[in-house]
């Protein structure tokens, strides 16, 4: 019972307008997301495999987590890695093509929060924790659309 109320699923799906290629190269470099993604304060690379990720949503708590790269499928659109620190578990995008040619970007992730703050307040901190979670992705979502947009491809 403990370790469910600290454990999170979340799917998130994004539309995007360019190819399915270039989006996963852009989500292939988590170096760069502090550019297009506001919460995502500081990424710092560890290894070639892993790197440091500090990222604040719009409560006011601060998460840090370490990624270590499980698979990266460029074939099949896959990047994924496992998490350890304030949340451990697994993170997912899968990178697909629509019809027209633009992206569908679907993000999974199956955590346990570990940070203390969020496990004293598990119960009664669930939604505003779940929501939190909501309005970064959306942000994360406008944010990389509009990158997309100005960038350049070659």
């Amino acid at each position: 019972m403990a370790a469910a109320m600290h454990r999170y699923r979340f799917l998130s799906v994004w539309e995007l307008p360019a190819p399915p290629h270039l989006v996963y190269r852009v989500l292939a470099d988590p170096r760069a997301y502090p550019v297009w993604w506001p919460q995502i304060l500081e990424v710092r690379q560890l290894t070639d495999t892993s790197g440091r990720m500090r990222f604040r949503s719009l409560l006011p708590y601060e998460l840090s987590v370490t990624a270590h790269e499980s698979r990266q499928d460029p074939a099949a659109g896959v990047l994924e890695a496992r998490l350890t620190g304030d949340l451990q578990g697994l993170t997912r995008w899968t990178v697909t093509s629509r019809d027209d040619g633009a992206s569908v970007a679907v993000f999974h992730e199956d955590v346990e929060v570990n940070k203390p703050l969020m496990r004293a307040f598990a119960v009664p901190g669930r939604p505003a924790f779940r929501a939190n979670h909501a309005w970064m992705m959306r942000h994360g979502h406008a944010g990389l659309r509009h990158y997309l947009g100005l960038c350049h491809w070659s």
